[in-house]
């Protein structure tokens, strides 16, 4: 690919971590751009309809959402992260959104209003992590030995429960021994390190207790001398 692509993404932005481990996965040049979410910009507007990052601009045409963003840098760029089967790749293309589904689940559990909610979206977690342990082999990646965009996508996951567990340990991946080792191998590739900021884990830190939900409330009272 000799295009000149630019990522405009927001640093705590999980879809944007999931075209940056693409883009680096493949050797991609490109630059990256972060923007307030805040404060938009009136040229981000315009090439983000749904006001939302990522955005991959290649040759200064927009593309929005990462599940197209990544499926445009896979007919593109080489190496090939989908398996060659039609079957695989569509069932991998479901466990995306199954990946999709998992944030939704985080989100619910760090926005959680009271300890009830949180509780149940913690047990929601872990439900998800259950129905995928049983899709795993022997690893180390979900299908194996091939870094596949599954992957991609869980990658900028499992780094949540970094933040997470410094401060309670809510059981997420108690019973699931093959979760705890394809997230131990995601952490330790150098496209999954690489696609968030060095600042990240502060930055989510200030993020989850600015949330003035049940789980900042106990952040607080952790962080109380």
């Amino acid at each position: 690919m000799t295009a000149n692509l630019i990522l405009v993404s927001h640093p705590l932005c999980p879809y944007v971590q999931r075209a940056a481990i693409v883009l680096l996965e493949k050797g991609v040049a490109f630059e990256r751009v972060d923007i307030d979410l805040a404060h938009k910009p009136e040229w981000f507007l315009r090439v983000s309809p749904l006001g939302k990052t990522p955005v991959l601009l290649v040759n200064g045409q927009p593309i929005f959402e990462s599940a197209v963003i990544c499926e445009y840098l896979e007919e593109t760029a080489s190496p090939r992260l989908h398996p060659h089967d039609p079957l695989a790749r569509a069932r991998h293309r479901g466990w995306m959104e199954f990946g999709s589904q998992v944030l939704n689940a985080i989100s619910g559990f760090y926005n959680a209003a009271d300890e009830a909610a949180l509780s149940a979206k913690a047990s929601d977690i872990r439900a998800k992590f259950a129905q995928i342990e049983g899709e795993l082999g022997a690893g180390p990646y979900f299908a194996g030995e091939r870094f596949t965009l599954v992957d991609a996508v869980f990658g900028p996951i499992f780094r949540y429960f970094n933040i997470f567990e410094q401060f309670e340990d809510f059981g997420f991946f108690a019973h699931t021994p093959r979760v705890c080792a394809w997230r131990k191998a995601l952490a330790a590739r150098a496209s999954v390190a690489g696609a968030a900021s060095p600042g990240y884990p502060a930055a989510l830190h200030a993020f989850l207790l600015a949330r003035q939900s049940a789980l900042s409330h106990r952040l607080r009272l952790c962080a109380a001398p």
